[in-house]
């Protein structure tokens, strides 16, 4: 690890920051990818379960 001198506390935060903030996006992301996939098998269903009765 480079010597950061007097800014390795705001060097390392900021990299500590970046870190969770990106950590956080991909959990939301695969979050609501969940849920669209989810939501789109409920329509999917409904949507045959109301051809089968016409």
């Amino acid at each position: 690890m480079p010597d950061l001198g007097k800014y390795a506390d705001t060097v390392l935060s900021s990299y500590a920051v970046s870190i969770a903030l990106l950590a956080g996006l991909v959990v939301m992301s695969i979050w609501q990818s969940k849920r669209a996939k989810a939501r789109l098998a409920e329509v999917e269903a409904r949507r045959k379960s109301d051809a089968a009765r016409q």
